[in-house]
């Protein structure tokens, strides 16, 4: 019945879209002409016939809305596509106005996503009332088995309800059935075959270890024939520095236990914003790079710039630019003072522009050279890197993407001197969150919160 309902908004929304298209282009609602209305009949069959092969249809609860939209966006351009090849093919693309192909494209992707979002949105908030909720048997130990009831309950918008959890190594109570968040726990495996079979369960979640692999093929096996969804979700919270999805590798699947995160096409918008924010800032703000220049030349001995070695994509080292804010003097071999708060060496133009970042400048070139991102891990010294990679978990992996200007840690607080391994825990945390979460979304996010916050903070000295 959901499926026919969304099969009839994502036909209302195409008839929708060629007909606000023509409005849009002729200012006034007139009727389609001839070869319109034959390229808007076949583009309806073709929605009936390719979105369901597409998977717009299948059900997106708890998943996130965002890949239903790409999906449908996909979808419609395809149908669009192959619509206008057929009305070229039997050549009377004469008759059609190129505007308002765009235009009808334009408005119907506008239209599918926004009755998209309102069907989503109601069904969300029928299942947080209790409607619409799949009964869900879950396989596995009672830690695991305990986190995914908590997880299930914390997102009733999901419409996935607990109704079993089966732990064949749950020792005996003393009673038939004993319960786990007043969810019942069963121990026998003909009885958790018998409760699926019974037609109570929608969803059979097999949170088992790969270890219990007889047990796994035993499940399948004997559930092959019910209409039952069967899904394994193996306990990845040990695995949890960097979660990635299963990849295609060599037409193998794999998991990146470690390996760079964002690898793919997504990243290509970040690449090209790089580049192009740089070579803006630097454009933009070359009259006062010049003149930070020349108050860095003139407060006292030494180059404009202070260059140092720092790790970047994959461990490769590059050398990275700043504004020079101390005075020159020599470091005793293989180690690296930070500065500190009142600290001698910091020069009077120095301290101004350590405190406001504006010494932070420079690596724009960096960016400009592609050695680093505008958003990123921030990049440390290789003798703190050194020290920090056996007491700090993680900490190397911030290396699997490129270092930035600003980052996750910075705007959240965590800048400035690491004069204790716990401060560099955090911004270590906070790193990996960052690259578990990335999207070119919360790029965008980041350099507004940066403006927004300004770069200057407390711990900048």
């Amino acid at each position: 019945m959901l499926s026919v309902l969304a099969r009839i908004i994502d036909i209302a929304a195409v008839v929708s879209g060629a007909l606000a298209a023509a409005f849009l282009l002729r200012g006034r609602f007139v009727q389609l002409n001839d070869a319109e209305m034959v390229l808007l009949a076949f583009n309806c069959l073709l929605v009936i016939w390719m979105f369901p092969a597409l998977g717009i249809y299948r059900s997106w609860r708890g998943k996130r809305l965002l890949d239903l939209f790409a999906r449908v966006v996909f979808a419609w351009l395809v149908v669009e596509a192959v619509g206008v090849l057929v009305v070229f093919s039997v050549h009377r693309a004469d008759s059609l106005s190129r505007l308002w192909l765009g235009w009808w494209a334009v408005a119907s992707v506008v239209l599918l996503i926004v009755s998209k979002t309102l069907v989503y949105t109601v069904l969300k908030g029928l299942r947080r009332e209790g409607y619409n909720q799949r009964a869900v048997a879950v396989a596995g130990d009672e830690q695991y088995g305990r986190f995914l009831i908590e997880q299930m309950r914390s997102h009733p918008e999901a419409g996935f309800r607990p109704v079993l959890l089966f732990d064949e190594d749950a020792p005996p109570r003393g009673l038939p059935l004993a319960e786990l968040d007043d969810v019942p726990v069963e121990r026998d495996l003909h009885a958790l075959i018998a409760r699926v079979r019974s037609g109570g369960i929608r969803e059979l979640w097999l949170a088992m270890p790969i270890s219990k692999e007889r047990t796994i093929h035993r499940i399948v096996m004997d559930l092959r024939d019910e209409f039952v969804n069967i899904r394994f979700i193996p306990d990845m919270r040990s695995l949890s520095l960097i979660s990635q999805p299963v990849v295609d590798l060599i037409g193998v699947p794999a998991i990146n236990l470690a390996a760079s995160p964002i690898t793919d096409l997504r990243v290509l918008p970040k690449l090209v914003f790089d580049r192009l924010f740089a070579a803006a800032v630097l454009l933009a703000l070359s009259p006062l790079l010049i003149a930070i220049a020349l108050a860095v030349k003139l407060s006292s001995p030494g180059p404009v710039f202070f260059k140092q070695r720092r790790k970047g994509l994959d461990g490769n080292e590059f050398e990275i630019y700043k504004f020079r804010s101390m005075k020159v003097h020599a470091e005793t071999a293989g180690q690296i003072t930070q500065a500190r708060r009142n600290d001698p060496r910091i020069t009077r133009v120095g301290a101004f522009l350590r405190r406001t970042s504006l010494d932070e400048l420079p690596q724009f070139i960096n960016v400009l050279k592609g050695e680093m991102s505008v958003v990123g891990p921030r990049p440390h010294a290789i003798q703190h890197d050194e020290i920090y990679k056996d007491l700090v978990r993680g900490y190397m992996q911030r290396y699997r993407i490129k270092p930035g200007i600003t980052g996750w840690a910075q705007v959240n607080g965590f800048r400035g001197e690491t004069d204790r391994v716990e401060k560099m825990r955090d911004r270590v945390r906070f790193d990996l969150h960052y690259m578990q979460n990335w999207s070119f979304a919360l790029d965008l996010k980041i350099v507004a919160m940066t403006m927004w916050k300004g770069f200057a903070g407390q711990n900048a000295y």
